[in-house]
């Protein structure tokens, strides 16, 4: 019964992990517009342990170390081949939304795209009930998927 309370009680603390990453692509602009959403204090944790520092997402001592390490981490963990070219987004910052980081990043020079290829492992290290959704949108044309860890890769063809 105790261990029932507890289960049910720590449930309740963080329900699910799941990230949410957004590309745009942006004829008038010719960019891919990017932005991923991740609960922040999943994204704290991951950050503090593979980086072995102590940060504070919502109140940040040293903001511009804040945006380096989500710069590096998100770089390391999303990787965007589009038309079968890796694609190295800049990171343009972040801004906390209720319980969630938005971080924002954009490639330039991206014209018509037709395949979008993802490696997504956004939290994998830190919870093996992680989902990742993804939402592409090119020409008007959304597509969707979802990654269940261990399932990294998806593909999209416009």
């Amino acid at each position: 019964m105790i261990i029932t309370v507890l289960n049910l009680w720590l449930a309740l603390l963080h329900p699910f992990y799941v990230s949410v990453t957004e590309i745009t692509v942006n004829p008038r602009s010719q960019s891919a517009e990017i932005s991923c959403r991740m609960f922040y204090d999943d994204l704290e944790k991951a950050l503090n342990k593979q980086y072995r520092t102590r940060i504070n997402i919502v109140k940040p001592v040293n903001k511009t170390q804040v945006n380096e390490l989500l710069n590096n981490y998100i770089g390391k963990h999303l990787l965007i081949k589009i038309d079968g070219k890796l694609v190295k987004p800049v990171f343009i910052g972040y801004e906390l939304q209720e319980d969630g980081a938005w971080s924002y990043l954009e490639v330039k020079g991206i014209g018509n795209a037709r395949k979008i290829e993802i490696h997504n492992d956004l939290l994998y290290a830190e919870h093996e009930e992680q989902i990742n959704m993804m939402h592409i949108t090119v020409n008007g044309q959304r597509k969707s998927t979802k990654l269940d860890y261990p399932d990294t890769n998806a593909s999209f063809a416009f």
